[in-house]
């Protein structure tokens, strides 16, 4: 499909059908998705932007405030408020970096780390839910990811 720099201007309803709008199925399908994690995360003690938190740091344990919140693509003060309650719930630890004071590093305390093997049945049950196949949600993944990495690479 060609690269165009703008839409074409059109007079036709059609072009602002509710259901014709990539952002409207991209929200409803989030919501959708949101709806699916809550009882599986409740079952953890998890929030959804705690358990993509815990995610980034079961992959990357001891990884810098910044690379997490660029990791992430949340800002400081929203990860901030997220670590703070996982710290609180003792899964992590916020440590200043011994080589640079101004880095915060976020480690995972052993519940943290033990959290992981309760929290391993999820993708399974989303896959389930889904009725999709693995090679399926694999290839709408990738188109996602590469929607983002477009969108932002446009609008800075």
């Amino acid at each position: 499909m060609p690269r165009t720099s703008a839409l074409p201007a059109t007079s036709s309803p059609a072009a602002l059908l509710l259901d014709k709008q990539v952002c409207f199925a991209l929200y409803s399908a989030s919501l959708a998705m949101t709806k699916l994690y809550k009882p599986l995360l409740d079952g953890i003690g998890l929030t959804y932007p705690q358990y993509v938190v815990m995610l980034a740091l079961w992959e990357r344990d001891g990884t810098t405030v910044s690379e997490l919140g660029g990791r992430l693509f949340l800002d400081s003060g929203t990860l901030t408020p997220l670590l703070k309650r996982l710290e609180s719930a003792g899964l992590l630890a916020r440590l200043r970096d011994a080589e640079d004071e101004r880095r915060v590093r976020i480690t995972l305390t052993p519940a943290g780390r033990a959290l992981r093997s309760r929290a391993e049945t999820i993708p399974a049950c989303v896959l389930e839910s889904s009725q999709c196949s693995v090679p399926q949600l694999q290839a709408l993944t990738r188109e996602l990811a590469d929607l983002r990495q477009r969108i932002t690479q446009r609008s800075g």
